[in-house]
């Protein structure tokens, strides 16, 4: 254990105590009000972090995008079985989408739109359509 290490304990009303070498217990102050950090703070912070520093933008252009497909189907709480079966989508394409070796085309951009915007009208338009 290094010098700056410091062991903590929270007790079960969430105050914190700090554990000390001998194994005795010392309430530790609650923490002060975060102050603000103006936008050249943020920046000259993320600057000097080495594992996050803002991308260029010749970096960012070659970068791979989340794909929104999964987002989209994340939030609805569905597997990819229970998405692609509900909207019609087949299976391998939704797995392409999502794992980026491919990407929808314009009308099924649109139509991913749709489903984010109203899910529920889209189950039912088609399930209804099915019964016709």
């Amino acid at each position: 254990m290094s010098k700056t290490d410091i062991i903590v304990r929270m007790r079960a009303d969430g105050r914190l105590d700090r554990v000390l070498p001998d194994g005795s217990e010392v309430p530790m102050p609650p923490p002060g009000r975060l102050s603000p950090m103006t936008e050249d703070e943020v920046s000259a912070a993320a600057q000097q972090d080495p594992d996050a520093k803002p991308m260029t933008e010749e970096e960012f252009a070659p970068a791979r995008r989340v794909p929104r497909t999964r987002v989209l189907r994340r939030a609805l709480g569905l597997t990819q079985e229970q998405f692609a079966a509900r909207y019609h989508i087949p299976l391998g394409t939704l797995r392409d989408w999502e794992q980026g070796r491919s990407a929808p085309d314009q009308p099924a951009r649109a139509y991913l739109d749709v489903i984010a915007y109203d899910p529920d009208a889209v189950r039912r338009a088609l399930e209804s359509k099915r019964g016709t």
